[in-house]
């Protein structure tokens, strides 16, 4: 059986199909690898909302649970990822009903990466998130945060 291009040079077949949609000839597309690939880019977006909001559950329990060791560095880590969420949701509004769903999911791993990247301990940390939806996009949140002077 010969290999598609696909499977050989994903590349190739990615220009290829594109190169067949501006042409139109639907008869030659890869229907089931191109519906694959459309669910895997949703799929995609849904995820990194998922991580952003992990980086930021993270180090926002970082930034509320070791005061004494408050950086520039988990500063600017929150500010970014608050950023980029913003960005994530501007450019895809769908993704808004989910944003409830993705923070029960990160929450988890937030308090691991906390644990991770600190002395502290599960023990340590609330066993659910103490942040809103809200609180996580709000750039002026905690208070603490804006008076930072770094």
């Amino acid at each position: 059986m010969e290999s598609s291009l696909y499977e050989t040079d994903f590349y190739a077949w990615t220009v290829q199909q594109s190169k067949l949609l501006q042409e139109r000839c639907l008869e030659q597309l890869d229907f089931i690898n191109l519906i694959e690939e459309i669910e895997s880019l949703g799929k995609q977006q849904r995820q990194e909302l998922r991580n952003r909001l992990t980086i930021l559950i993270g180090h926002l329990l970082k930034w509320d649970y070791q005061l004494e060791k408050r950086s520039k560095s988990w500063f600017i880590t929150i500010r970014n990822q608050r950023r980029e969420i913003y960005i994530l949701l501007k450019d895809n509004s769908s993704l808004q009903p989910f944003i409830p769903e993705a923070l029960k999911l990160s929450f988890l791993a937030g308090l691991d990466l906390a644990v991770a990247e600190t002395s502290l301990r599960d023990r340590d940390l609330p066993s659910e998130s103490p942040y809103t939806v809200a609180e996580l996009l709000d750039p002026t949140f905690p208070p603490s945060l804006t008076k930072a002077d770094f």
